[in-house]
Parts: C-alpha cells; structure tokens; sequence
C-alpha cells in the first residue's frame, strides 16, 4: 500500500461518512528535508523568550505517526518559547518559502507562566512558483491564570502541502484563544487538541477557510473537558469553489469531573459551485453529569435573494458574492487587531475569490 492514512477521529464513526481519516499519497511526504533559513522572529518585549533548542514533540493525537516522526527526527526549525509578561504583548514568526526554502519541518512550544499575558502570530506563506512542504507541531501549555492569543495564518499556495498538529494543556484560569486562518495549500490538514484539564479555563477557536480549484482541507478539533466549570467554544466558517472539498470533524468531549462544564461547537460552510463538497462531523461525548453541550453544522448555497438585493445595488455577480463571503468572515476577522495583517487577508480572500 503506498497511502497513508492521517486525522484519524478519537472516535469511529460509519464507515459509510468516509470521514475517520484522510488518505494521502506516500510520496507527499519528502525524505529529505534539507535545511529553512527564511525565518523573521519579533518579540516587543524581553520577557518573552524565545530559544532554538530541541522541544518535546509527544502528542496526545497530532496526525499520525509517520508525520509526528518527521518531526522528531528530522525538524529544520525548533523553538521554545517563554512567555512572563503580565501586560499583552506580542510575538510574530513569519515562515517564508521560497527556492532556497522549500521544506519546513517545525516544532514550536510556549509555556505561558502564571499570570502571562501574549499574542502570538504565525505565518506561513510561499511563494507562487514553487511546490512547498510545511509540517509543524505547536504545542502549548498555559499555567493558572494566563491568557494567550495565537494567530496562525496559512496563505501557502496551491502547489504546497500544509500539516498541522496543535496541541493545548490548560490549567486553572486560563484562557486561550485561538483564530486560524486557513486559506492556502494543495492539501490543508490540521490536527487541533485541547485538554482542559483546569477549574474555569476556557478556550476560545475560530476558524476561517476558503478553498477553490482542487483544495482539500481536513480539519479534526477535539475538545477534551476535565476540569470543573471549564469551557471550550468552536467556531468555524468557510467557503469553497470549483472543486474545492473540506472535511469538518469536530469532537467535545465531556470527561468525569469536569461538572458544569460547558462546549459549543458550529461549522458553516458556504458552497460557490455545484461542485465543491463539504462533509461535517459535529460529535458530543459525555461521562459526567451537569455538562451542557450544544453543535451544529450547514452547508449550503449563496441564497439568491440576497445576492438579487444586492446586485440591485449596482454590484457585479462577483463582487456580490464577495461582499457575503467576507459579510461571513468578519466576525472572526475582527479577533485580529493587526491591522497590516488583517489587510493582507482581506485582500487574499478577494485574489481567491476572483
């Protein structure tokens, strides 16, 4: 057999929702690996820092063990990041692929002291001509009472691969958000873990895609609730053209002890073509009583009413539709102060949309 099979779902479903796993082509996966020099670091702040060390790179879930030993042995970029400030600063790493830089293997990890306050911002795009290989593993562990932000952008072309393992240990108090931008890639598949294992710590994901041509994205959340009064909250949005396909598995797991725990969990995805698919897996699991779980999911054309209003307007067909995409997009776009960054997506969403 030369596939693979990665994303796998904590918990199997019907063979029949063909959504379990992803499988790739052996041959995505490079053997060698060489060398990423195209790395800009900056930090505002000298109590976050930042070491080029070797980091753990154990997952409870990540992708897969052939994706997950890559990064144990063969990882270009490892970072270990330490976060004391008491006042939101922030951090930003940009990965920048070109033809010197063609293959990342990263591993980052940030440990959120007590009370530490961060924005961490991560970027990963490549450049139009080349065939870019990315995959990474960002793990995270927020002590009592930290409060962490974390941006990650992939603006990847379509020629690339992006895997994405993301792993989160949060203890008491602490709150971390989350908002992906998931745009670029041939292939986009990210792994997404948060163990909540701390009293009233809550956790915050939001996620934008957008897929057009032959784009695949797989995204597998998985929300794991230990501590009393914990929370965790999934929100994602999307769009999809052409040929485009995406696989939402999202799992809320409600886990003995976390008592008045609460999760909540919504996949939209709006379909610009007859022939993008969408697949959506919304799962609630319990072994605790006093839990309140809500999900949902849809998927679903652009209602022409509301196009027809807004053509009535003066707006082409086109520009009609981006109107709503991005009418969609805002709320979780509004997460990201940058405003230089927020330009810059806002402006990809119209190039990809054209």
């Amino acid at each position: 057999m030369n596939n693979l099979k990665l994303n796998e779902t904590p918990v199997r479903t019907s063979r029949n929702f063909n959504i379990n796993n992803i499988k790739i082509d052996k041959d995505v996966i490079p053997n060698k690996i060489g060398s990423f020099n195209n790395v800009k670091i900056e930090v505002n702040d000298s109590r976050i820092k930042v070491d080029e060390v070797t980091v753990n790179c154990d997952l409870v879930y990540g992708l897969g063990d052939v994706l997950t030993n890559q990064v144990k042995k063969k990882a270009n970029k490892s970072l270990k990041i330490t976060m004391d400030s008491k006042t939101n600063k922030e951090i930003c790493i940009d990965f920048k692929f070109d033809k010197e830089n063609v293959n990342l293997v990263d591993c980052i990890e940030v440990i959120a002291n007590e009370e530490a306050k961060a924005t961490i911002v991560l970027k990963y795009e490549s450049d139009e001509s080349i065939e870019a290989f990315h995959n990474g593993i960002f793990k995270l562990l927020a002590k009592k009472d930290s409060k962490i932000n974390v941006i990650l952008v992939n603006l990847m072309n379509q020629n690339s691969n992006n895997f994405m393992a993301i792993e989160n240990n949060l203890e008491e108090n602490a709150v971390v958000n989350y908002t992906i931008i998931d745009f670029g890639g041939k292939r986009s598949i990210t792994n997404y873990y948060s163990n909540l294992q701390g009293n009233k710590c809550d956790n915050q994901l939001n996620t934008i895609y957008l897929g057009k041509d032959n784009q695949l994205f797989d995204l597998n959340y998985i929300g794991e609730l230990r501590g009393k009064k914990s929370n965790i909250d999934i929100e994602v949005q999307g769009a999809l053209k052409d040929k485009a396909k995406k696989n939402f598995k999202g799992t809320i797991d409600f886990k003995k002890g976390c008592k008045k725990a609460t999760g909540n969990e919504n996949e939209a995805c709006m379909l610009l073509s007859d022939t993008a698919r969408s697949i959506a897996l919304p799962m609630l699991l319990c072994s605790e009583e006093e839990v309140e779980g809500n999900h949902s999911s849809s998927a679903g054309k652009i209602g022409e009413k509301e196009l027809f209003y807004i053509m009535s307007r003066g707006f082409e067909l086109k520009e009609a539709m981006k109107l709503m995409v991005r009418a969609r997009f805002n709320k979780i776009l509004e997460n990201i102060k940058n405003e230089d960054l927020k330009k810059e997506i806002l402006q990809e969403i119209d190039k990809r949309l054209d």
